[in-house]
């Protein structure tokens, strides 16, 4: 009996994981896929845990964390985890963009499409998680971001009121973001294995920046060693965070409970929303910092369009190449402006890199890649 007929689960995992042939070149940067997965599972089971002893209502959210944290066997274990994952999840997933804008992994439409949806829904978790606490962060977080909603023309205020279930951040509030953060994960899971079913479809990039069926080589015993190094890494990088600097990541203010009366004096997202926040507060215009804002991140489901060179990544393109770390750089910069307070000269950097931002992907992107083709092709005019 064939393996498709006894078994259909272990038909798919062998041939989604120990006979799926892989570029023989390429190296560590291709384990994010496979650590953001692992991410996602250790989220999943953590905030399982988290929810049996968790309670969403205003009068108890912030004592339960603190119930957690004391009572609840292992419970700072959970808590901490669940917590400092989330800042790993984040900087695996900017690794594994930073990867395919560099080798070209954009031009499998089907692929990148997803992934960057994938991208949104995941920033969308981490926020309805980040307002659970009940701290003051939370709630003034809770209050700036979902407030952005306004700036929609006619039916911004009406909402903003449907997302609060009332006129201010509240009890409603805090109830359906429980729901959507318990349950936002799942669909993610279901994104994750169509991002995966179309990677198989469409086959692995490689460093190069082509598909060779020749130098294909099984995915098993070959990569899933590497993955397991990275595992290893992941986790002892992970529990570093736990147990040595467990409120690394964090913000003070979050150890005071929600006061509606209190606003905290510099007012922040988590470090992996700091570029987007640095591009909302650069735009004078609040309607005009939203869309910039989400435009930021559905900027990345254009790149495969932008393309205009040749070849698909940076590999063979120096000026390409020079251009890519400047966005990097400009990326680690937008980070460090959005931490900062509202004052000069930190508003005038933060238009600046802004600027850059857009920059890179609406004219350098296109217009390097159709220089460096007439450069390749001896077309100087």
């Amino acid at each position: 009996m064939s393996l498709r007929k006894k078994s259909p689960l272990l038909f798919l995992i062998n041939g989604l994981l120990v006979d799926l042939p892989s570029p023989s070149n390429i190296n560590y940067l291709w384990n994010m896929g496979s650590l953001l997965g692992l991410c996602l599972i250790t989220q999943i089971i953590t905030g399982c845990f988290l929810s049996m002893h968790y309670c969403a209502e205003i009068s108890f959210a912030f004592a339960s964390i603190g119930h957690i944290m004391r009572d609840v066997s292992s419970g700072f274990l959970l808590r901490y985890t669940h917590a400092n994952m989330a800042s790993v999840f984040f900087f695996c997933l900017y690794v594994h963009i930073g990867r395919g804008l560099y080798y070209g992994g954009y031009t499998k439409a089907s692929v990148w499409s997803i992934g960057v949806l994938i991208f949104f829904l995941t920033m969308a978790t981490a926020f309805v998680g980040y307002v659970l606490p009940w701290g003051q962060m939370s709630f003034w977080g809770a209050t700036v971001i979902t407030n952005l909603l306004s700036a929609i023309p006619y039916v911004g205020t009406d909402i903003v009121q449907w997302v609060w279930g009332g006129f201010s951040v509240s009890g409603a509030t805090l109830t359906r973001f429980f729901s959507l953060h318990f349950l936002l994960p799942f669909l993610l899971v279901f994104l994750a294995g169509v991002h995966l079913a179309y990677l198989h479809i469409e086959g692995s990039n490689s460093p190069l920046g082509v598909r060779s069926l020749i130098d294909n080589i099984s995915f098993h015993v070959f990569f899933s060693s590497k993955d397991y190094y990275g595992i290893i890494i992941l986790f002892l990088g992970l529990m570093g965070l736990v147990f040595f600097f467990p409120n690394f990541l964090g913000d003070p203010e979050n150890f005071l409970q929600a006061n509606s009366l209190v606003t905290p004096v510099h007012i922040q997202p988590e470090w992996y929303f700091l570029f987007a926040y640095a591009i909302l507060r650069s735009i004078p215009n609040k309607l005009g910092g939203v869309f910039l804002m989400g435009f930021s991140i559905f900027i990345l489901l254009l790149v495969f369009v932008l393309h205009q060179s040749e070849l698909r990544g940076l590999s063979f393109r120096p000026l390409g190449r020079f251009f890519f770390w400047f966005f990097v750089m400009d990326f680690f910069l937008l980070t460090w402006v959005g931490a900062q307070v509202v004052e000069a000269p930190f508003i005038n950097i933060g238009q600046v890199a802004s600027f850059f931002y857009f920059f890179y992907f609406l004219v350098l992107m296109p217009y390097l890649g159709a220089l460096e083709n007439k450069l390749r092709n001896g077309h100087w005019a």
